[in-house]
């Protein structure tokens, strides 16, 4: 506003060099906000892969600050980040590994925060091949099981639990096909490998239902909640970017984006 009572009060013969300097003092606001842009490395949890695709992008166009994203097992990433890997934020599966960081010294203290509560669920790409009570599992009408890694994958370690409680485990464990993480597990079931297989809800659900194929949204009652963790790492503590993109997942934005992709919010 000073900026304006200053153009209007400024006698005529100085109004167009008055302007001239307003033009001038933006274009190097501009510059200075794009020079002062950073860049945020993202360790993420495959089954949050489309989620944060758009919401990285919504970042940029929002802040100017680049995010560059990884995604995998949550289990892999610890490793990696333990080992020195060069990523400023870790978007888990679960809340067990960004607690672990943080006590070993590798993620910032007080900056963790739950993002997502996952879902699980038994799903097909062939139609009507998975019923809406998951009664597939009782009748065996399948050769091949996907599952996750569950040392890695913490949506394999739900699947686990679910077939325990359902009393399954030891019936179906002979079929189970392994994916190294929840992307790899959901691609066995999409490509045919595996008739059927249990993966993220948000892998596969779309405008608020299951887009394609057949599944049972498995009960919350037979696992154990999937609380996924953000975290900022050790190498990020001093990275604005990073500090940033914290800030917007929190944001109602993002969480907009969280929820359409079939997560539930704490």
């Amino acid at each position: 506003m000073r900026w304006h009572r200053f153009v209007l009060d400024t006698p005529a013969p100085f109004a167009a060099r008055s302007l001239a300097a307003l033009a001038a003092f933006a274009a190097l606001a501009c510059f200075g906000g794009a020079a002062g842009a950073d860049e945020v490395q993202l360790a993420v949890a495959a089954n949050f892969s489309a989620p944060v695709k758009q919401i990285a992008a919504d970042f940029e166009k929002e802040t100017g600050h680049k995010a560059t994203v990884s995604t995998g097992a949550t289990g892999k990433f610890y490793a990696q980040i333990v080992n020195g890997a060069p990523f400023d934020i870790l978007l888990s599966a679960d809340d067990e590994t960004p607690a672990r960081l943080e006590k070993e010294g590798h993620a910032q203290a007080g900056t963790r925060f739950t993002y997502a509560i996952g879902k699980l669920v038994l799903w097909s790409a062939k139609p009507g091949l998975v019923d809406a009570e998951g009664a597939v599992l009782k009748n065996g009408d399948f050769r091949h099981l996907a599952v996750a890694n569950p040392k890695v994958a913490p949506y394999g370690a739900a699947a686990i639990e679910t077939l325990t409680a359902l009393g399954l485990l030891d019936r179906w464990q002979p079929k189970f096909v392994i994916g190294e993480n929840i992307a790899q597990t959901h691609q066995f079931v999409a490509s045919g490998n595996a008739e059927l297989g249990f993966v993220a809800l948000s892998q596969v659900m779309k405008e608020g239902r299951i887009a394609e194929g057949s599944g049972w949204q498995v009960p919350a009652r037979l696992y154990s909640p999937i609380r996924q963790d953000a975290a900022l790492l050790a190498r990020g503590k001093d990275n604005k970017a990073a500090v940033a993109f914290l800030d917007y997942l929190r944001g109602a934005r993002a969480k907009a984006v969280i929820r359409g992709f079939g997560y539930d919010l704490p």
